[in-house]
């Protein structure tokens, strides 16, 4: 099956939304096709024009955007002078609400992959009424158990990795969560400290990618590197900013409120998050969603069988009209 052709925008735009953030914006695809939003990972990555092949342009009105502080939306977390106090989980959930409406769009089909599936879910929580269907890939649910996986548990599979990792951190810091402990580096005066950090965190991240070849190029770039790892410790270290009982999981908590939005969930049978059963449980409680595992993949959308099933999704679900 494969993926769609590429395709440029047919607009695009800056759209203020408020805090003096300005989120940067792109449609592509039909014009009168049925809408859909693609939700990027990170959080901090900045959407990518490789999503937009997901869908069949004959049939899609595809919004793509750039979440706050990253990408082509201002001001980037990368300046120290940028206020992360309004880079949160409802912050972006606002601004999908206020890209919306703008676009004039009444619901649209919410696409999340990684931190996206977990924005995906929370914001179909919260408003019901805006989504047509989910397709979510690469999944987590922002739960602290999770972030504890990435950032200690798996240490016993990389060790090596691992005491460098924590090794960047001063004696006292090194329990608890290590995302918090990084982000009070990143968020230091010194442009050197944060600077170390930065290049410390991404180096974990990179550590922990499928091998061969065990490198993110993006990360070599020292405005996306401080960018990402500022973002995501931000959130990592602050319970992803979804409330009080967050340990277990209050996305997983609160999955039976998706019970009227069907949905398809796309996993790599070896993606780390699968360590804790987030996927199995998501399904579970999800009433009317679909499961697809895809064997011997990990953590990557783009990935053959993983391509074949997400694109399967969409055209499935645009033959249910808007």
């Amino acid at each position: 099956m494969g993926l769609y052709p590429e395709i440029e925008p047919y607009d695009q735009g800056m759209l203020d939304v408020g805090d003096g953030n300005h989120v940067y914006w792109e449609v592509c695809g039909n014009p009168r096709g049925k809408p859909t939003v693609m939700l990027h990972g990170g959080p901090g990555t900045g959407g990518n024009p490789y999503f937009r092949r997901y869908f069949d342009p004959a049939e899609y009105r595809v919004v793509l955007l750039d979440q706050r502080g990253c990408g082509r939306s201002t001001p980037h977390a990368s300046a120290y002078d940028t206020d992360m106090s309004v880079n949160t989980t409802p912050h972006i959930i606002a601004d999908l609400e206020r890209l919306r409406e703008h676009l004039g769009i009444g619901r649209w089909l919410v696409w999340g992959v990684s931190w996206g599936s977990v924005l995906g879910l929370r914001y179909a929580q919260t408003h019901p009424g805006a989504v047509s269907e989910l397709v979510l890939t690469a999944v987590g649910t922002g739960a602290n158990r999770e972030v504890a996986l990435m950032t200690r548990g798996l240490g016993q599979f990389y060790p090596e990795a691992f005491e460098r990792f924590v090794a960047e951190l001063p004696q006292g810091e090194r329990d608890g969560n290590l995302a918090a402990a990084y982000n009070r580096l990143i968020e230091s005066p010194d442009p050197e400290v944060r600077a170390r950090a930065a290049r410390a965190w991404t180096d974990w991240e990179t550590a922990m990618a499928p091998a061969p070849p065990r490198s993110i190029p993006d990360f070599e770039d020292p405005v996306y590197r401080m960018g990402f790892a500022r973002t995501v410790t931000h959130y990592w270290g602050n319970d992803h900013f979804l409330g009080e009982g967050n340990e277990e999981g209050v996305v997983l908590r609160d999955a039976p409120l998706l019970k009227d939005i069907p949905g398809t969930i796309v996993q790599g049978s070896l993606d780390p998050g699968n360590l804790l059963g987030t996927v199995w449980r998501l399904h579970q409680g999800w009433p009317g969603s679909e499961l697809v595992l895809i064997d011997e993949v990990g953590h990557n959308p783009g990935a053959p069988g993983m391509v074949d099933a997400l694109v399967a999704a969409t055209d499935r679900y645009a033959a249910r009209g808007v």
